[in-house]
């Protein structure tokens, strides 16, 4: 009988290094690595959707549907295939970003993204989630030289409800989240998360 994997989601602002450390831990682990939005080949058309500066017309709700769409294409078409062959899943971003970007930045209904995420990812939802926590000056450095995305663009209002979001969503589940203090080193913060994956799931 094979066991099951193990779903392991990095989370943070915009900047915090995540998909960086995302890669080094599925490295260490040896588990598929992937992202959202994007994970799938129609994940990627929608990511083009979400991402793209020149839809400035696109409604909060249907945001929120696109990105819950690429979920459940995610979990149907990669992630819970890897988890059911014993491959652990290593993601940049999943369905608690929705519940930060979505819930908390554009101020939609938790309950509301919850029901709908919940059954997109057929309640197939991370086994830790790790929020990567780094100053908002050092946040804004790291931004200031990169060309923006749709969501890297909004206002600094909506980036301090998406991080306080983070860390309600972790002070609400801490048997599923671990925070980390990102502001040391990349080589130091990948030796706290890989540890903190062996304390918590014992791999």
């Amino acid at each position: 009988m094979v066991t099951a994997g193990k779903y392991i989601a990095l989370e943070g602002s915009e900047g915090c290094g995540k998909s960086t450390q995302a890669a080094w831990l599925a490295a260490d682990l040896d588990a598929v690595l992937t992202r959202e939005q994007g994970g799938t080949h129609i994940g990627g058309l929608i990511r083009g959707i979400l991402l793209d500066p020149a839809n400035t017309a696109l409604d909060h709700r249907s945001e929120a549907l696109l990105n819950a769409a690429d979920r459940a294409q995610h979990i149907a078409e990669l992630i819970a295939p890897a988890l059911a062959q014993g491959r652990h899943v290593v993601s940049d971003r999943s369905v608690y970003s929705t519940l930060a970007y979505q819930g908390y930045g554009r101020r939609l209904p938790l309950d509301d993204i919850r029901t709908i995420n919940d059954w997109a990812v057929r309640g197939t939802w991370p086994d830790l989630a790790i929020l990567i926590e780094v100053d908002t000056a050092t946040l804004d450095e790291r931004m200031r030289s990169r060309t923006k995305d749709r969501f890297e663009r909004e206002t600094k209002r909506f980036h301090d409800r998406v991080r306080k979001g983070f860390a309600q969503l972790a002070a609400d589940e801490p048997e599923r989240w671990v925070v980390i203090d990102g502001n040391a080193t990349p080589a130091v913060v990948r030796r706290r998360i890989r540890t903190a994956v062996r304390k918590r799931l014992g791999i």
